[in-house]
């Protein structure tokens, strides 16, 4: 088999290439930019390209299957080639979907939580001995790329995201997958660039329950109205379960499972972790994983890349990033600090940096979001805002739109680091969120720098 990768350096896209190599496919692609980690991970397997750019003369006729990424037009040169000799083309979801074909597969949806918990699943599989290909969005401890397709594995475990496919597939992705099992976290409006009203945003997790297989099963997390309000109203054909946040309790930093056979002590913490961890056991139990296990494998559970995931630890502070952009997310990581940590200062950084969140529409989501921190402390770039052509905003606005005395707006990332270099740190902690880096700063560094000490 021979595949070609049209925007072969993107996150997903470059893990796809990797694991269709590893499975013994001829494997080519291209893109007009690729940056690291993809750059050295494809290197490593003589998969990055000579050059960069598009070159229509890479489009053979005996490709068997060309994968479009996001990241390419819709006019990509090799793309028309693709279209003009006929061949098969795949967007990423739908070429896992055929790569998946006699699988039982798992697709874990939702707008915030589905990371972490598809990495919970995959944890206790492994820790069980359960083999299975996967598709998950961040790097985990002990996974050497985030795209495994086997012909052994009998299960996928996919991370459905709501996105669109591919510059020529307008479909939210979770919608090519037709799930045995599928799993809802939770529902909070997002993309708003593709999914113009939150009506039409839930819409597409109704058509996602549609996608189930006869006689599929549905797990939904009954803590969310907006997800219980799809779920309720599931296929007749679709089994459906409900979970809340597992039991548990919080003692010197720690958090205990409350379980029949005792108290588990976790490495990760937080009420919407509670609720992940939940709905990964229901799912590992449908995959015929014994509780008594399942609890066993969660103990080593350290959380997923940039979720929740510790810069620096010390006696008296931590420092900790976390992906956390969206109101949702903004908001429970900030409550999951506070509940963990009640006695120590909470300084939240959080940097709007997606489409939706620097959207003036959109900023209203955000009120009362930060009102648990100590202080928080919200950054945004104005260059970023005109490349993405939005309309400018102003940091007044920014404060206001968050609607708690708590909050200072930055629209300098140094001026930003020097304010927290002059705060003191003793029994207080730094909770750094974003999808981005603050426009460069390096958050070990600062982390040592603040608390290093200690």
């Amino acid at each position: 088999m021979k595949v070609h990768l049209i925007a072969i350096g993107g996150s997903a896209m470059h893990n796809l290439a990797i694991a269709l190599h590893e499975k013994g496919l001829i494997v080519s692609g291209s893109d007009d930019e690729i940056f690291e980690p993809s750059r050295t991970r494809l290197a490593q397997r003589q998969l990055l390209p000579a050059a960069e750019g598009w070159f229509p003369e890479k489009i053979t006729d005996d490709l068997d299957a060309v994968i479009v990424g996001m990241h390419a037009r819709a006019d990509n040169p090799e793309l028309l080639a693709a279209q003009q000799k006929g061949l098969a083309i795949y967007s990423y979801p739908e070429y896992v979907h055929h790569q998946t074909q006699g699988k039982k597969r798992v697709v874990i949806g939702g707008s915030h939580g589905k990371t972490t918990t598809t990495s919970m699943i995959l944890h206790v599989l492994k820790a069980c001995g359960v083999e299975s290909d996967y598709l998950v969005g961040a790097q985990l401890q002990g996974f050497d790329c985030m795209v495994r397709l086997s012909e052994t594995a009998r299960i996928a475990v996919i991370e459905g995201d709501e996105y669109l496919s591919s510059p020529i597939d307008r479909r939210p992705k979770f919608h090519l997958y037709e799930p045995d099992v599928a799993l809802i976290t939770g529902i909070a409006w997002d993309h708003i660039n593709v999914f113009p009203t939150f009506e039409n945003y839930v819409d597409q997790f109704r058509i996602f329950t549609e996608k189930i297989t006869s006689n599929g099963t549905l797990i939904y997390c009954a803590d969310d109205a907006e997800v219980r309000g799809v779920c309720e109203k599931a296929p007749a054909h679709v089994q459906t379960i409900a979970y809340r946040a597992h039991p548990h309790v919080v003692r010197d930093g720690v958090t205990y499972l409350l379980t029949p056979q005792g108290e588990v002590a976790l490495k990760i913490f937080g009420e919407h972790n509670m609720q992940n961890l939940q709905g990964a056991m229901h799912v590992c139990l449908a995959l015929g994983i014994f509780e008594k296990d399942f609890y066993a494998a969660i103990a080593s559970f350290q959380g997923a890349s940039k979720r929740l995931e510790p810069v620096l630890e010390k006696p008296h502070s931590v420092v900790y990033k976390d992906f956390a952009h969206s109101p949702s997310k903004l908001k429970a990581t900030t409550s999951a600090f506070k509940q963990q940590y009640p006695n120590r200062r909470l300084i939240a950084c959080m940097e709007l940096h997606t489409f939706s969140s620097l959207n003036k529409a959109f900023l209203s989501h955000y009120d009362q979001t930060m009102q648990l921190a100590d202080e928080a402390l919200v950054y945004f770039n104005p260059h970023t805002i005109a490349h993405k052509k939005l309309e400018p905003i102003e940091a007044d606005e920014v404060r206001r739109a968050f609607g708690t005395d708590n909050v200072r707006v930055y629209t300098d990332a140094a001026l930003l680091v020097n304010d927290l270099r002059a705060m003191q740190w003793q029994d207080t902690n730094l909770l750094l969120m974003t999808s981005g880096n603050f426009d460069g700063v390096d958050f070990a560094q600062l982390a040592q720098d603040l608390i290093g000490n200690q």
